[in-house]
């Protein structure tokens, strides 16, 4: 068995560099070939992920957090064709882990180590946003324009930097005007959220879906219409436990299909990723069981 380890050493504000001898020696220690590529700007991973699939590599490995595995998954989707992708594994070190903590993988190097070396999978669906691909989460409307206003502080870390994130984000909050359609519904007006799941939680701690099955065919979507900002920030305490679902506002619905347009344009991200931070014509679908993730 040949594997590619593809490390983002940024993720988790470098702490991630630090980890590497840790994953080599993981490596050493399991009856796995492997070659582990340490990416050094955006996108890198992307295409290191095509190239192992080029290259004849039985499985990946994704050393980082969400967003890595975004990554990773755009390489590998393309590369696959009309099939399932390459064996991918996930190794947690970022920031955010919300697939791989949801699934219940291995955290540590040598426990994903003995994962990748056991071959066991399970193919999990995937969702395409417009040309891109996503593994957990992807969101129109405030989601990502609180992940912009998030991106821009550099003097805060962790929770005292998104709640600075979202306070800012309040007070720049407008709706945008969303002409929804879905399997079997649509919504058309003012709209302040519209985030589509494959899994339950984002961003590290919200349940938005809480529902929602990685392996069912299916989204899950929340969708909040234009309601005041006292009324958002009532909700949002709910969404660790994602009680927010049964407020009367907020439509959570199924679908496999999910198209919109959008005046002024949104932007978007995916797995925590800023994707665009304008666009007027977005369209969701799901891929059932596209994607092969190597598990315990």
């Amino acid at each position: 068995m040949r594997v590619k380890i593809i490390i983002n050493p940024y993720a988790n504000r470098w702490r991630a560099q630090k980890r590497i001898p840790a994953i080599q020696k993981a490596f050493d220690e399991v009856d796995v070939e492997h070659v582990i590529v340490i990416t050094s700007s955006p996108g890198q991973a992307t295409e290191e992920a095509r190239l192992a699939v080029e290259q004849g590599f039985d499985a990946v490995v994704a050393a980082g957090g969400d967003g890595t595995v975004n990554e990773i998954v755009n390489g590998l989707v393309p590369a696959a064709g009309d099939g399932p992708t390459v064996p991918l594994a996930v190794l947690p070190i970022g920031t955010g882990n919300d697939l791989s903590e949801m699934l219940g993988n291995p955290t540590d190097p040598a426990g994903v180590a003995r994962m990748v070396s056991n071959r066991k999978t399970r193919q999990l669906d995937l969702g395409r946003v417009n040309d891109h691909y996503f593994a957990n989460n992807c969101a129109v409307a405030m989601e990502p324009m609180i992940t912009i206003e998030n991106v821009k502080i550099k003097r805060l870390k962790g929770k005292a930097r998104y709640m600075a994130a979202l306070a800012i984000g309040l007070l720049k909050l407008k709706a945008w005007d969303m002409d929804i359609t879905w399997d079997d519904g649509g919504y058309k007006g003012p709209t302040i959220l519209l985030s589509v799941c494959n899994g339950p939680r984002t961003g590290g701690q919200f349940m938005m879906a809480p529902d929602a099955q990685v392996d069912d065919g299916l989204f899950d979507f929340v969708l909040l219409p234009n309601v005041s900002k006292m009324t958002v920030l009532r909700l949002l305490p709910k969404l660790f436990g994602g009680t927010h679902v049964l407020a009367p506002q907020v439509t959570y619905h199924r679908t496999r299909v999910l198209t919109l347009t959008s005046e002024p344009g949104t932007a978007i991200h995916a797995d925590g990723e800023v994707l665009t931070t304008s666009t007027h014509a977005v369209r969701y679908e799901i891929m059932p069981g596209k994607l092969t993730l190597l598990i315990p």
